[in-house]
């Protein structure tokens, strides 16, 4: 039976792993608390921890869960940045994670984010519970027509790029890697990142947070923009320059901004703070503009989505005990060909 401690967990992460493994050894020990050198004395004697995106694997939390007897670091999630992968490798420590749960999800949230945003829904439905129903102030634009910016055309980036087209958008994307055979078929064009920055009405970000993507948005890419941009962002909260953000928000230079990531998000999304100061400006500061919409990173949130999370984490963990190979394109760090 292989002990497996489960942090940051909340009532959904719980539902989906027990489901995905009942047919597997595995021992579960939920916590609610984030994972970090402060926590790693929990997972005494356990063979393995299983984390998300705001736990903070640095190199001291994985050498107290090596000398606590762990062996394998199971993200189930797609991002890694917050995991020290070289003291992992040091240390003799698997790492896996879950690199595609449902593209569909987060594509499909980065459109709605889109939708409610420029249609300015939120707003709309506030007034009508109001017995508000006056149109002025809640005019927005077609998208069909328009040019829309796709950063990093991985799964997700395809895959909403492949929506916009659907409204009749110009697509415009960026990445370092194209796909090229994909963006013929779909009617994408490919061109650098300035120009996509200087064309677009919409920006969409698609792509991992690495130390060249770290703050892509910032005061000198929002200069190049169009006024009245849109941006959106289900990645990673650190590819946008929050200051640059806001003031490029007070002066008008975009039109409006769609987030369901945030720079310093940990401690503050997928928490219940009602009734408790904000502490953080920045965040309170963005909740003050109209056109500014944030979603507490929930675009991963569906059905299909956790199911799939909670299958190839209890397939890895299962695969890892018995020193069998992890599932493809899953491993971080394995000991088996390293």
């Amino acid at each position: 039976m292989l002990r497996t401690v489960v942090y940051d967990t909340k009532p959904y992460d719980r539902e989906a792993l027990q489901a995905a493994s009942e047919d597997a050894s595995i021992e579960w020990q939920f916590m609610d608390c984030r994972l970090s050198i402060d926590t790693a004395a929990t997972a005494a004697d356990a063979g393995a921890v299983c984390v998300f995106v705001n736990d903070r694997v640095d190199r001291a939390c994985l050498e107290a869960l090596a000398e606590s007897g762990v062996k394998h670091i199971a993200l189930r999630c797609a991002g890694f940045n917050a995991v020290d992968l070289d003291a992992a490798k040091d240390l003799g420590l698997a790492v896996t994670r879950v690199p595609a749960y449902s593209p569909h999800a987060v594509a499909e949230h980065a459109v709605a984010l889109l939708l409610a945003l420029n249609r300015k829904i939120p707003r709309a439905n506030n007034r009508v519970r109001e017995l508000n129903f006056a149109l002025n102030g809640l005019v927005g634009f077609d998208l069909h027509g328009k040019t829309a910016g796709i950063f990093g055309t991985g799964k997700i980036g395809r895959i909403t790029a492949q929506i916009l087209r659907g409204f009749g958008m110009r697509v415009l994307a960026y990445d370092p890697f194209p796909s090229e055979d994909w963006a013929t078929e779909h009617g994408i064009e490919y061109t650098d990142a300035q120009s996509l920055a200087r064309e677009c009405e919409v920006i969409s970000l698609h792509t991992p947070l690495t130390p060249e993507t770290r703050h892509i948005i910032r005061r000198e890419t929002i200069e190049l923009m169009k006024p009245g941009t849109i941006v959106i962002n289900v990645s990673r909260g650190a590819l946008i320059d929050t200051k640059a953000l806001i003031e490029a928000l007070k002066t008008g230079q975009l039109g409006g901004v769609g987030l369901d990531v945030y720079e310093e998000e940990e401690g503050v999304f997928f928490e219940d703070l009602s009734g408790q100061i904000l502490h953080d400006d920045d965040l309170a500061r963005l909740l003050t503009f109209p056109n500014v919409l944030i979603t507490a990173h929930q675009a991963f949130l569906t059905r299909e989505a956790l199911g799939e999370i909670a299958r190839v984490t209890v397939a890895n963990l299962t695969a890892g005990a018995a020193g069998e190979p992890f599932l493809p394109d899953t491993a971080l760090v394995d000991l088996l060909t390293s």
